[in-house]
């Protein structure tokens, strides 16, 4: 069996059909209509064991079945059967994803030391985007520097929480991305609809998520221009509330001032 069909049927798999199912099905596409004989002799499926394999297939809408001596069976179109098949299961992964989230965010915080070092700008931006996907209420986020292309990544998941009601807000330095790096961060951020604010800030992150964790990011520079140098980078990352709480709270005051001082602040 070439590399194509082993593909197919093991696509066909994953939307829940048998290995005998999945080979009728294709064997099906091939001739398009046909009986249970010939389905049998074109997918190499016993022929006792046909008609049982057929009968799932029919009830599931993956092929037709028209009354008459011997019985026909006709194909379902792929794209017809793709499209059903594949929302049912990204439904069920949403599903899965939202509980096991649940699960994963209660037992976490039974760990006893929950205070972690994080190395490198990969592992970084994937738990600021793990934090972030946590968010419901308030996510706060000082931001002095910026990963290269970094911003890219966290737009669409900021747009994605604010669109489900929780508040962002962001200050960014100033000098950092209007001088050094020729980016306007407000204009970037316009179409995810955050509330971002410009200061003059230290080159170090920091986002605070429900007032219960946080995560402080800071990085080594080289040159006059303050390029990062990735390798160098640590995040830690903190679940102790009383200290999340402390950190957000002196956000808010901050935020609350720069807000009513700043016109640029974004709506």
């Amino acid at each position: 069996m070439n590399d194509n069909k082993n593909n197919i049927l093991n696509s066909l798999k994953v939307l829940g059909l048998t290995e005998y199912e999945s080979s009728c099905y294709l064997a099906l596409n091939y001739i398009i209509s046909g009986t249970a004989t010939e389905i049998s002799e074109n997918a190499n499926v016993p022929r006792s064991r046909v008609y049982d394999v057929l009968k799932p297939l029919v009830r599931r809408g993956f092929i037709e079945v028209n009354k008459g001596r011997p019985l026909k069976y006709t194909v379902v179109p792929p794209k017809d059967i793709f499209k059903s098949n594949k929302n049912k299961l990204i439904e069920k992964l949403e599903n899965a994803e939202i509980e096991l989230n649940e699960i994963y965010e209660n037992q976490l915080s039974k760990v006893p030391a929950p205070v972690w070092l994080i190395h490198g700008q990969e592992k970084i931006i994937k738990k600021e985007l793990e934090i972030i996907s946590r968010g419901k209420n308030s996510i706060n986020m000082r931001i002095g520097f910026l990963f290269p292309g970094e911003l890219d990544i966290l737009k669409p998941k900021i747009g994605k929480k604010i669109k489900q009601g929780v508040e962002v807000n962001i200050i960014v330095s100033s000098k950092y991305f209007t001088k050094k790096n020729n980016i306007d961060i407000l204009e970037e951020l316009k179409p995810s609809k955050a509330n971002v604010v410009k200061s003059p800030l230290p080159m170090a992150k920091m986002i605070v998520r429900d007032g219960k964790e946080l995560m402080h990011v800071f990085s080594k520079f080289q040159g006059r221009n303050k390029k990062i140098i990735p390798d160098t980078a640590i995040g830690i990352w903190n679940q102790y509330e009383d200290i999340a709480k402390n950190y957000d709270e002196r956000f808010e005051t901050i935020w609350n001032k720069k807000r009513k001082n700043n016109e640029n602040i974004k709506k």
